[in-house]
């Protein structure tokens, strides 16, 4: 009986433990662009796992890359996709999608920067003069960040209500095919980019910015965030926490080391730029990565007005897991 006691007690145990174990393999995505290097020299240095091991988890991480964060929430909803990265309107649709569902939040802002729109038409100067004839590549018509930032700076122009004057003239692109159009003699004649690419266009005779998304916002913003679903986060505490800390280690590294910052995102993009030309990107002091979100709340508010989220926090805390709460965000 004893025996038959200790055995049963055995399996319970052993039960308990698998129901409780956590996840062996995870996906994490990326875009396409320097604001990701974080996350790259997460993926090159397998941070996560370095970060996991240490916690007693031996974790296999598949790194994909998406064009855009609408496509990153629906694989973030169904379930095949465990952290998304993207712009902030991304994350906040989705947060106010999944809010007491999903639970989807913010693990962390990754960095601030600029936003350009740039055009090779030369009759555009400010957005007022797009015609039918002017065709706006961006990550995801209506739902990035760009489209929405192009939306707060239609309705600034054009007057309440006339927000969404210029959607008819986007199209999806992911930035590189958006680039090769733009510098092309393709039907794409602007480009709402982010660096490398603007800085890239700029550089050719033709290529002039037509709107700079802190001249819409009033000043520095956040532009990609990293985030996950409340139920991955309950069940798998300690990848969560390897996560968090793999995006500390990168953060760190690129603000400690320009230099091989610049050369290691050279060598993992492949992009044809020299370091130098990159390491003046990384230089430029509108560019900062960080792990605190800075002026969200303004995308929050025009986004509840217009109507593309039916509800909204109170603060950026509420669309953020608690690690971040300490942060001095906006």
């Amino acid at each position: 009986m004893k025996k038959a006691l200790a055995g049963a007690l055995l399996a319970a145990l052993a039960l308990g433990t698998a129901a409780h174990a956590e996840v062996g393999e995870i996906k994490v995505a990326q875009q396409y662009g320097i604001s990701y290097l974080p996350l790259m020299l997460m993926e090159e240095g397998k941070l996560i796992e370095k970060h996991a091991k240490a916690d007693g988890i031996d974790l296999k991480v598949n790194w994909v890359k998406f064009a855009g964060g609408n496509v990153m929430n629906d694989a973030i909803i169904s379930g095949d996709l465990a952290f998304a990265s993207g712009g902030v309107a991304p994350l906040v649709t989705i947060w106010s999608r999944t809010r007491g569902t999903l639970d989807v939040r913010a693990v962390s802002a990754i960095n601030s920067m600029p936003l350009y729109l740039n055009s090779r038409n030369p009759a555009v100067k400010t957005v007022k003069d797009f015609t039918d004839k002017d065709r706006i590549a961006l990550p995801a018509v209506k739902s990035s960040i760009q489209a929405v930032t192009l939306q707060m700076a239609a309705e600034k122009e054009f007057g309440p209500g006339n927000f969404a004057k210029l959607d008819a003239l986007t199209v999806t692109r992911s930035h590189p095919d958006a680039q090769a159009a733009l510098l092309s003699n393709t039907e794409i004649n602007a480009h709402f980019s982010s660096p490398p690419f603007q800085y890239q266009q700029l550089r050719r005779p033709e290529i002039h910015t037509v709107l700079n998304s802190y001249e819409v916002l009033g000043g520095p913003a956040t532009f990609n965030l990293v985030w996950t679903a409340g139920k991955f986060v309950r069940e798998n505490p300690k990848v969560y926490a390897a996560f968090v800390k793999a995006l500390e280690e990168a953060t760190a590294a690129i603000n400690g080391n320009k230099q091989a910052a610049a050369e290691a995102y050279l060598r993992i993009s492949k992009d044809k730029d020299s370091v130098q030309e990159i390491l003046a990107m990384l230089n430029d002091p509108k560019i900062v990565f960080t792990l605190t979100p800075n002026n969200m709340m303004k995308y929050v508010d025009f986004m509840f007005k217009v109507g593309s989220i039916k509800v909204k926090p109170d603060s950026w805390k509420d669309m953020f897991f608690p690690n971040s709460h300490n942060l001095a965000g906006s």
